[in-house]
């Protein structure tokens, strides 16, 4: 998403990446997932974070990859419903889950991107209107 708005020459957006569980605090991205980002010219850094309560006040738009960390984040303290919102449904898939690559082949990271990207596209114009 930062790429995409980048490119575009877009400012004003905050973009951060949170998880609802505290399995990966502190611990920077899968190196697979680096690599396949590297690969499109796509860089990862920072650590892995937890979603805060304070995190509903201060995002506009919070994207679930998955229909659990959805309903994670609904239950939540603080949570705005208005605010959550499926991934693939936002970009016109429907009610789909992002795959979790964490534990398949490499070839997954890559489909994960895939499907990040094309995502992304259709989400960006969403919000731009």
């Amino acid at each position: 998403m930062r790429g995409q708005i980048e490119a575009e020459g877009l400012e004003g957006f905050e973009i951060d990446s949170a998880g609802t569980g505290d399995w990966h605090v502190g611990n920077p991205a899968d190196p697979r997932a680096i690599a396949a980002a590297t690969e499109r010219g796509v860089s990862i850094g920072g650590a892995a974070r937890q979603v805060r309560a304070e995190d509903f006040e201060e995002f506009d738009l919070i994207l679930a990859m998955d229909r659990s960390n959805h309903a994670d984040l609904l239950m939540m303290d603080g949570a705005d419903p208005s605010k959550v919102r499926l991934f693939r449904e936002l970009a016109g898939e429907g009610e789909l889950d992002v795959p979790d690559p964490y534990y398949g082949g490499d070839d997954g990271f890559d489909e994960v991107l895939d499907i990040l990207e094309r995502g992304c596209a259709v989400v960006l114009a969403e919000i731009r209107t």
